[in-house]
């Protein structure tokens, strides 16, 4: 095959799409170039941590939104790979909810295993991607950033993988021009314990509102306020957290908010959500949604309704993660391949989108949304040879997942599910949550203490 794929960003969706390719070849299958192009210095995408902020020491923006501290907030029971076990990888079961180091860990190995490394050009951004009619070509203009260099190269197909939780949205509020503390989007949120003794706001009730929140309240905060557009989040916070309607100003140190009450706040942290933001790629082939389930313009989530030789990986919001992109890059693949014949017409690629749309907003809650989901997943290994796996099983831990959360916010990181993959429960983590202040693979994994009693 003398075809050439270019894969945009190497973190799990990317590394999902170089494994879905190897996994062909493994089995004689002949298959295109595959080149993927990363920005960062080592895979892992957002999983990758960084101590920068803002500008990179290229003077590119910086692609991570990770910190320190971060523990997975869903079970690592919806999330793992159908090819490649927690026990495959570790040699044994591990608690249920990871931290980052464990979680990057494990999303290397697999890619370590398979052997691609070689198939990706690292501080490499992609500057634009542009499509030729007549040639059914794209060219992609790539800098170096090393060797400051700008080229370009020619593909057949795009496969955009860059994820969408790296360009911030950042409201701004009255009076923070004068605020005496520090304001920050959630996406340059680093340490907690910068924040130990201070009073917190933090601005909207996302996954990360809670986290980050929580993080400061581990790590010492004095207390922690966070404010709401529509509703506020509703669990058992502890005696130093309260929940308030939306800011709607801020007087040098004290927040003003709708009901017209008032705190003292030393730092704003805004979890306010990002973009998704494509700046290498032109109108014509730059997706634009909201961040839902059913994605617009994406026939089955993945092929680009206007020029279907490009197509995204991992765009939709999530409650599945590393096995669903895989899902979408074993189908993505295997279009590429030939194995799936698209639609002819443009009308039927849309009509596709049009129905997952309606699929969508007819749940009622978020248990409907999880189900839709995985029925999703379902619908896309069954058109692939992706290891099929209970997915309704992924569905019951994050069932319970929700319901240790609304039992105790503080606490649901203690509990245990069973695997999909291995059929084996998970044991309980050796130290609550609230209580292990070293996030490190060694102490996750107890090697810290182990090596500590041999001593």
């Amino acid at each position: 095959m003398d075809k050439r794929v270019a894969v945009i960003g190497a973190g799990p969706s990317g590394l999902a799409q170089l494994r879905a390719f190897q996994s062909a070849a493994s089995k004689g299958e002949k298959i295109p170039e595959v080149v993927c192009f990363e920005k960062q210095a080592n895979w892992g995408g957002l999983w990758n941590y960084t101590w920068r902020t803002g500008l990179d020491q290229y003077g590119e923006p910086v692609h991570g939104s990770m910190y320190r501290y971060l523990w997975s907030n869903g079970p690592k029971e919806g999330l793992e790979f159908a090819d490649y076990s927690f026990e495959e990888h570790f040699g044994k079961q591990i608690a249920s909810y990871p931290p980052r180091a464990v979680l990057f860990d494990y999303i290397e190995g697999r890619v370590n295993k398979a052997g691609v490394r070689d198939w990706v050009r690292f501080e490499s951004v992609v500057r634009l991607v542009t499509w030729d009619e007549k040639t059914k070509k794209f060219t992609v203009t790539v800098q170096d950033l090393p060797n400051d260099r700008c080229y370009t190269e020619e593909f057949d197909n795009v496969i955009v993988a860059s994820g969408h939780f790296s360009t911030p949205n950042v409201p701004e509020f009255p009076g923070f021009d004068r605020f005496n503390g520090r304001i920050l989007h959630a996406h340059d949120f680093r340490d907690a314990r910068e924040f130990t003794g201070k009073d917190i706001l933090v601005v909207g009730t996302s996954y990360s509102a809670e986290d980050i929140g929580s993080q400061c309240w581990k790590y010492g905060a004095k207390s922690i306020t966070n404010c709401y557009r529509t509703a506020p989040m509703g669990f058992d916070w502890p005696e130093n957290w309260e929940e308030k309607p939306l800011l709607e100003r801020v007087d040098i140190n004290t927040a003003i908010f709708k009901d017209g009450s008032t705190k003292h706040i030393d730092t704003i942290i805004l979890c306010t959500g990002y973009k998704h933001h494509f700046p290498f790629l032109p109108d014509d082939l730059r997706l634009r949604t909201a961040n839902r389930l059913a994605t617009a313009d994406l026939y089955k989530g993945v092929a680009y309704v206007h020029n279907p030789a490009i197509f995204y990986i991992g765009m939709q919001d999530q409650w599945f993660t590393f096995n669903m992109f895989d899902a979408q890059a074993w189908w993505a693949r295997d279009v590429i391949l030939g194995r799936i014949k698209l639609p002819g017409s443009k009308k039927e690629l849309l009509a596709d989108v049009e129905a997952r749309v309606v699929g969508e907003d007819a749940g009622k809650d978020s248990y409907d949304a999880i189900r839709y989901q995985g029925e999703y997943v379902k619908e896309l290994i069954a058109e692939t040879d992706y290891p099929s796996f209970d997915v309704d099983g992924a569905n019951q831990a994050f069932f319970e997942w929700k319901k240790h959360k609304s039992k105790g916010i503080m606490e649901f990181r203690n509990h245990s599910y069973r695997s999909v993959i291995t059929g084996t429960m998970a044991p309980p983590h050796h130290t609550p949550w609230k209580d292990a202040l070293d996030d490190s693979l060694e102490s996750y994994l107890g090697e810290a203490k182990t090596a500590a009693a041999a001593e």
